[in-house]
């Protein structure tokens, strides 16, 4: 792995907000993350919260408009934000902006062109960390949130290795894309017709078949654009109610799908997560 490339730096609430650029060699492309480093880290190692970003987003959307850094420098948990795919002029892309660069689904893709660059999947649960908690002062404890398509990459990743993370929340989350527009493109063409290949993605068919159960927050708003047509909380409620996993699902009355809706809960999320985090 070559050397990692500040490329900004800002303090924030008594620590430090910073960018990295680095070589993936999961990915096959130079990747750029963002990490925030609360004030404990500068004398003790610290929690890690990995946060996942939805379609179109980058590492940067989350760390500038969240407004999570005051709570996390409180709590003393260091946030990690990775993009949300590969990205560069030899990695596959596509003009909508569901698929491609931006829209990498936190999978690892079987189909070309997408199989050379799109292994999310691995990058976010094995390389990332291995990289984060080889250079900063963190701990190997984990937790894991993202919104939307990165709240379907948090619920997928976190259900699939229990061991990885002490915790898993998300905002409007794609639980059942097996059955939405969003979910249904790009599974075709990332892991191909064979729909069988998608339940390893959908956090409703993983619920189902969960043998350890992790603390699980979700926050949906209930004046989400995309609340009956992508994102239908419901079912993952059903599946939970059928497989006895404990769920908190909380509808938020008037909230839509943007970050005025993450900042104003991010706060209890992290509250959330660092009861786990610090067991």
């Amino acid at each position: 792995m070559e050397p990692l490339e500040n490329i900004s730096r800002n303090r924030s609430f008594g620590g430090w907000h910073k960018q990295y650029r680095h070589r993936s060699d999961v990915l096959g492309c130079e990747m750029r993350f963002a990490i925030y480093l609360p004030p404990q880290a500068a004398t003790e190692p610290v929690p890690v919260l990995y946060w996942l970003s939805g379609l179109t987003c980058t590492d940067e959307n989350f760390m500038q408009k969240a407004g999570a850094h005051r709570m996390a420098a409180e709590l003393g948990i260091a946030l990690v934000a990775p993009d949300t795919s590969p990205r560069g002029e030899a990695v596959a892309n596509d003009d909508g902006y569901d698929l491609g660069q931006g829209a990498g689904f936190y999978l690892n893709a079987t189909q070309e062109p997408w199989a050379q660059h799109y292994r999310m999947e691995d990058y976010i649960l094995k390389e990332l960390p291995e990289l984060i908690e080889s250079v900063f002062p963190v701990t190997n404890k984990r937790a894991i949130s993202g919104h939307s398509m990165g709240g379907h990459g948090a619920l997928t990743l976190a259900l699939k290795n229990t061991e990885r993370f002490c915790s898993v929340s998300a905002f409007s989350p794609i639980v059942n894309p097996v059955n939405v527009p969003w979910g249904e493109k790009a599974f075709t063409a990332y892991l191909g017709d064979n729909r069988e290949a998608w339940k390893a993605y959908d956090s409703c068919e993983l619920i189902r078949q969960a043998k350890e159960h992790l603390p699980i927050l979700v926050d949906q708003g209930d004046g989400d654009d995309f609340l009956q047509n992508q994102l239908k909380p419901e079912n993952l409620v059903a599946a939970a109610k059928a497989a006895g996993y404990p769920l908190q699902l909380r509808m938020q009355e008037g909230y839509d799908h943007s970050y005025y809706f993450i900042a104003s809960f991010i706060g209890e999320h992290l509250e959330f997560h660092s009861r786990y985090l610090k067991a």
